[in-house]
């Protein structure tokens, strides 16, 4: 498996990247943003978000938009408003320095668990409501109008149309479409379902069990 550390500072990225060789990764690093837009397909980007000429979250919505490559965010800004802007423009984990080389190594694993590819969807689409989901094609659509997912978004409205109006809990929900060994906060669902219910364009797609979980609701099109 082929890493691709971007970080710019010497100090962080050597030993970084000697101790994830000594855990049997192949590994490349480059230093800028725009050397990581230019760098070979990698299997996994570790992205460094104080970069000297993009900026980290810039860097991750371009690869995200030309790529499917798993990302976790390597960096010092550990505020809640970081780690929402980084999950919602497509990062898979995000990871607060300092940090250990084997909750590293932990992480990179569960990530290449979750995004592995999966066995062939169903022909058939779901239709809950105005909603459609496309197993085969990832299309999303309410009524007329398309909606455009990251992956862990799509992952997660599958779940929850797989039974619709069935409650899941917040444990189920995470060690379904995240990892049962997630090492992140479980804020990061909540988060996921607040971009999830703007960008379907109506709170009432999922509904909030308090103490519980959440579930797909159905809501109309819009006359």
């Amino acid at each position: 498996m082929r890493i691709l550390i971007v970080e710019d500072d010497d100090a962080i990225a050597e030993p970084l990247a000697k101790g994830l060789a000594r855990a049997g990764f192949q590994v490349d690093r480059v230093a800028t943003g725009a050397e990581a837009l230019a760098a070979a397909p990698a299997d996994l980007v570790l992205l460094d978000l104080g970069l000297p000429d993009l900026d980290g979250y810039e860097v991750c919505r371009r690869l995200r938009a030309s790529s499917d490559v798993p990302i976790i965010v390597v960096t010092a800004r550990g505020e809640e408003v970081d780690r929402v802007v980084g999950l919602e423009l497509g990062a898979d984990d995000y990871v607060v320095k300092p940090f250990g080389i084997r909750e590293l190594v932990a992480r990179i694993r569960a990530v290449t668990r979750r995004t592995a590819p999966r066995p062939e969807a169903p022909a058939e689409p779901l239709r809950i409501g105005a909603l459609e989901i496309d197993r085969r094609t990832h299309r999303v659509a309410v009524g007329e109008h398309d909606v455009a997912l990251t992956r862990k978004e799509y992952d997660l409205l599958v779940f929850l149309a797989a039974d619709p109006g069935a409650v899941r809990t917040r444990e189920d929900i995470i060690d379904e479409v995240w990892d049962p060994h997630w090492y992140g906060p479980t804020k990061t669902l909540d988060v996921h379902i607040a971009s999830l219910r703007r960008k379907l364009g109506d709170a009432g797609w999922i509904e909030t069990v308090r103490g519980v979980g959440y579930r797909l609701g159905a809501v109309a099109a819009p006359a």
